[in-house]
């Protein structure tokens, strides 16, 4: 299964500009977590985009610090967003997509999280990207080394609840739940950790047979080593534990969290 990298934001052209912006809001093998991968061809079929994570999200470290809830979600539905005009008129871009996912399930909330988990949450995803201005056959997009989240799958993700924000200069942006980044969001079809939809395509993960030793395969506290690469194979209550011993750190800011509160 694919070691996940930093991912950094692409700004190189308008449409790579555009991918960007679009995904903003929103796998790896753990020690003695069997795996078979049965990922579908994702090259050619789909357009793998790049993307910066809005706030740390690889380790449980990262998760209790930055995130209000950890949730298991099954995609239940999704809509189109149409591109801009500008975008059509140029030929190119790119044809938004949300999803409507419901919390199946909470696995651990921040004591002092400012909302309790919403019961369903409209999900802005990677949809489609258009050229030659063909709107009406675009290709699948999806972001690089992340899922897609699309319907029919289930994932477990880390969400955070965010104010609206008025930046002076910017456009009003309004509250919100957001996921962390590429770290936050889990494939988790048949309740198997790092088991289903991802980059748009499909793996398969085989069960682990008992939960893997609390230490990561680097010999480093097992909080700050990323938790789908130890924990694929295993249940949802596996991470749940893990999260609630975890400790969470210092808060940094960032410039995607910066901004003046409405109001």
């Amino acid at each position: 299964m694919r070691r996940r990298t930093r991912i950094a934001a692409v700004g190189a052209t308008s449409l790579a500009a555009a991918l960007v912006t679009a995904t903003l809001l929103s796998g790896s093998n753990g020690a003695g977590a069997p795996t078979e991968l049965g990922a579908k061809s994702q090259a050619g079929s789909v357009l793998l985009a790049e993307a910066s994570d809005h706030l740390p999200s690889e380790t449980a470290t990262d998760w209790v610090t930055y995130a209000d809830h950890v949730v298991v979600v099954s995609a239940v539905s999704e809509r189109r967003v149409p591109a801009s005009r500008a975008e059509v008129e140029r030929g190119e871009g790119v044809i938004g997509r949300q999803v409507t996912l419901k919390i199946d399930k909470v696995l651990w909330s921040r004591a002092g999280a400012p909302k309790a988990a919403p019961k369903t949450w409209d999900y802005n995803a990677t949809g489609w990207q258009f050229t030659d201005g063909k709107v009406d056959a675009p290709r699948k997009m999806a972001l690089h080394e992340r899922p897609r989240v699309e319907p029919g799958h289930t994932y477990i993700m880390a969400m955070v609840w965010e104010e609206a924000r008025c930046s002076p200069g910017d456009t009003p942006e309004p509250a919100r739940w957001r996921g962390l980044g590429a770290g936050s969001e889990i494939p988790y079809d048949a309740g198997i950790i790092g088991n289903g939809e991802f980059e748009g395509g499909t793996q398969k993960v085989a069960k682990a047979q008992k939960a893997p030793a609390p230490v990561s395969p680097l010999g480093l506290d097992a909080t700050a080593a990323v938790l789908e690469e130890r924990l694929d194979g295993q249940a949802a209550d596996v991470l749940a534990a893990e999260l609630k011993s975890a400790k969470p750190g210092v808060k940094r800011q960032f410039a995607a969290a910066a901004g003046t509160t409405c109001g």
